[in-house]
């Protein structure tokens, strides 16, 4: 008699697709979660340098105050907003993190030469040293 082979059994094939599935869709998943995390970072990215931009434009023409509300509102929530006026240049940096889960921060700067007789010069002891955070209204 000859032996009898016997096919390979189909159970141990079982479930192998279940498994695929769930490895991709949990590739999928993380995807697109790392895609929306890297255009929020942009978005917040182009909010800073817009908000240190406006922060300059407006401490150059004499208007520091009212360019840190305007830098308030158009900076991405609890960002920190710096204005730093070292002779007739003034400096505005503007950092925040866009993802508050991961430990990324993303920031703008802006530099302007002040306007002829609209602002008296601080001395550069009188800027500040450590950036202050500025909450967004809500």
């Amino acid at each position: 008699m000859a032996a009898r082979r016997r096919a390979p059994c189909a159970r141990s094939d079982r479930g192998a697709v279940t498994v695929e599935a769930a490895l991709a869709l949990g590739s999928l998943a993380v995807v697109t979660a790392l895609a929306i995390g890297a255009l929020t970072a942009v978005g917040a990215s182009v909010r800073c340098t817009d908000a240190a931009r406006e922060l300059v434009r407006l401490a150059a023409r004499g208007e520091p105050d009212r360019g840190r509300t305007v830098a308030t509102r158009l900076a991405p929530p609890d960002a920190q907003i710096t204005l730093t006026i070292r002779g007739d240049e003034a400096t505005a940096e503007v950092s925040a993190a866009p993802v508050r889960a991961l430990p990324v921060r993303v920031s703008g700067r802006a530099v302007t030469v002040l306007e002829p007789g609209a602002v008296t010069p601080l001395p550069p002891d009188v800027a500040p040293a450590a950036p202050e955070p500025v909450r967004a209204p809500p």
